[in-house]
């Protein structure tokens, strides 16, 4: 589907992108992650055909981005991480515009722009200018634009970024679903939104391919893996969480007071511990969770050249 070879992108004297090789399958959701100036827009770009790359290749089903330029327009779908932005244009009358672009025309040009307003729930919107609507709803209308005309390769960049958690969860759905059709890269600064849709994650730091691995093993590798964060209503004894077998430190967030997290020695289990502490002393604990661990601090890790 996606094949990509010796890829290096070069601007000036700053080499973006450096040697790098990867394949993505049909129906494949792949997290793109890395920090600020990792180069993962620039590497959507080249895959997208908006950039040419200084050296290597780039297949869209065997299609050569720099010799048959056209022909992979046609199979990629973009949803670009700047907002969309027009003074007078309304979401449909955005919609037919991008529809006329790929060829689409009469009953089927209507067909696709009511499937991608149904898909993304923007019927109540249609006639609004682009400029009054809110950041998640011009996310949606960006990514309508992007699967008009079905293509097999869709390439998101930070679709979740400012989006308020339930937001985030409902387009976290919506890629699921959409990658059960095509092939999707969807790039993050994080990721941990990501652990849920995408089974594999690629790590960019400084234009190198760092990681490529599933999602699963990037949580593992997390410290926070297998950690357990309490809430409650009254300060919790620090010291008694810290002696319990297998606990190897506990973090406070004080951007919620009351609870904190509980971090656990690579190996061990302390969730039957603590449950005992908890019943022991009689705390009024409001939330338990137990963590899979979080994908944003391999990717920070990563990114200051530590290996996986």
């Amino acid at each position: 589907m996606i094949e990509i070879s010796n890829l290096t992108k070069t601007l000036g004297k700053k080499r973006i992108i450096s040697e790098l090789s990867l394949r993505v399958k049909h129906q494949e959701c792949v997290g793109l992650l890395g920090g600020s100036g990792a180069g993962k827009t620039t590497l959507l770009n080249l895959i997208a055909g908006v950039m040419k790359p200084t050296a290597g290749d780039i297949k869209i089903q065997e299609f050569n981005t720099r010799l048959h330029p056209l022909q992979v327009k046609k199979r990629i779908g973009y949803q670009r991480e700047t907002a969309l932005c027009h003074p007078t244009m309304s979401v449909n009358s955005f919609l037919n515009f991008i529809a006329s672009l790929h060829g689409l025309r009469g009953a089927e040009k209507r067909r696709r722009i009511d499937l991608a307003a149904s898909r993304l729930a923007l019927w109540p919107v249609l006639d609004y200018p682009i400029d009054t609507l809110p950041m998640g709803l011009k996310r949606k209308v960006a990514i309508a634009q992007a699967i008009l005309h079905d293509p097999d390769v869709l390439l998101l960049d930070d679709p979740t970024a400012g989006l308020a958690p339930d937001q985030q969860n409902k387009l976290i759905a919506l890629i699921r679903s959409l990658a059960e059709e095509m092939a999707v890269i969807v790039t993050s600064r994080q990721g941990d939104e990501l652990a849920t849709v995408c089974t594999r994650a690629l790590v960019l730091a400084g234009g190198h391919l760092v990681a490529d691995a599933p999602f699963t093993q990037l949580q593992r590798t997390s410290r926070h893996s297998q950690a357990i964060t309490l809430a409650c209503d009254i300060p919790l004894d620090l010291l008694a969480l810290a002696v319990l077998p297998g606990v190897a430190g506990i973090e406070v967030n004080h951007d919620a007071p009351g609870t904190v997290t509980v971090l656990a020695l690579p190996g061990h289990a302390i969730y039957l511990p603590i449950n005992a502490l908890i019943a022991n002393r009689g705390w009024n604990i409001t939330a338990v969770n137990l963590e899979p661990g979080r994908v944003g601090d391999v990717v920070d890790h990563l990114s200051q050249g530590s290996p996986l």
